[in-house]
């Protein structure tokens, strides 16, 4: 069997992802026509059938399945490659990509980067804003923002110390609800939780117990949706001391209660040492996390 060109396993993956040929055509910018016959050259490549037509789209074969997470490695290697092509020796340049959690990426980072990339103009972020983890084994990042120590080896850690959590609710809904006194007056309030338990989140609930009693009147799987609900008054909710101290109208509930920390880490490949962006991204967010840290630790 003759090997199969990259593109036709970016094609696999877009029409993987999305369900149908024409959901991936808009993704990689090709017509619907040329995803098909990247779908067929691939399933004569590999002698079988990757996806069987149904009334909700496209769906995978066994073998589909078995072939994604060699074609996602794949991905992920290519990027990784023209990340490293677009470097120039003895220059901070070219492109790094950064993974952090959605709240960490939205609401810390940026002025970090924003510093870091006004000294260095010619270096280019790839910024992934989400709670999964990416694999810097395998270079889905190059630098990442961790909220759980990494457990890998290989990897240059640095620890940046537990950022202060606490339980917050905007004054608009204590007033019309009122203010829970003690951790059994939440049974009567609207709390604010986690659609899944992530490993922070089951870290959390064994630290404090009482969120495993609770009844969630909302409930996401998004960190940044979860801020905003607490923002516009939906319930009370688990937020970042320092966060809720930019927001005067946020008033912090039961602190004895419930103190908890996001213990965090900035992480690489070790193999990254030696890149110039890289070490100048990862050293510019120790430092700008390290200073973060610092004022929540103040203001908590």
């Amino acid at each position: 069997m003759e090997s199969p060109s990259w593109d036709l396993y970016r094609t696999f993956l877009g029409v993987f992802e999305h369900g149908s040929l024409s959901g991936a055509a808009r993704e990689l910018g090709l017509t619907q026509p040329t995803v098909g016959r990247h779908i067929d050259a691939l399933e004569q490549a590999v002698g079988a059938e990757l996806f069987t037509r149904s009334q909700s789209g496209l769906n995978p074969t066994d073998l589909a399945v078995d072939l994604h997470p060699y074609a996602t490695a794949l991905a992920s290697t290519t990027a990784a490659l023209l990340r490293a092509a677009s470097a120039k020796t003895n220059e901070i340049a070219g492109t790094v990509r950064v993974s952090a959690s959605e709240v960490v990426a939205v609401e810390v980072i940026p002025p970090i980067l924003t510093e870091l990339q006004d000294r260095y103009p010619a270096l280019r972020i790839e910024l992934s804003a989400s709670d999964e983890v990416e694999d810097l084994l395998h270079r889905e990042s190059d630098v990442a923002v961790r909220m759980a120590e990494p457990s890998q080896s290989a990897l240059v850690v640095r620890r940046i110390g537990g950022i202060p959590v606490g339980l917050f609710a905007h004054r608009r809904y204590l007033e019309r609800y009122g203010t829970p006194k003690t951790v059994d007056d939440l049974a009567d309030h609207r709390i604010i939780g986690f659609d899944r338990k992530t490993a922070y989140i089951r870290a959390m609930t064994k630290r404090h117990p009482l969120f495993a009693n609770l009844t969630y009147a909302l409930r996401t799987d998004s960190n940044l949706a979860q801020l905003a609900a607490i923002r516009a008054g939906a319930g009370i909710g688990a937020c970042q001391t320092a966060l809720a101290a930019d927001d005067p109208d946020l008033v912090r509930i039961l602190p004895r209660a419930f103190d908890a920390a996001l213990e965090t880490f900035v992480a690489m490949h070790e193999n990254l040492r030696a890149s110039l962006r890289c070490r100048a991204v990862f050293d510019a967010l120790v430092t700008g996390l390290t200073s973060y840290l610092k004022g929540a630790l103040r203001r908590a």
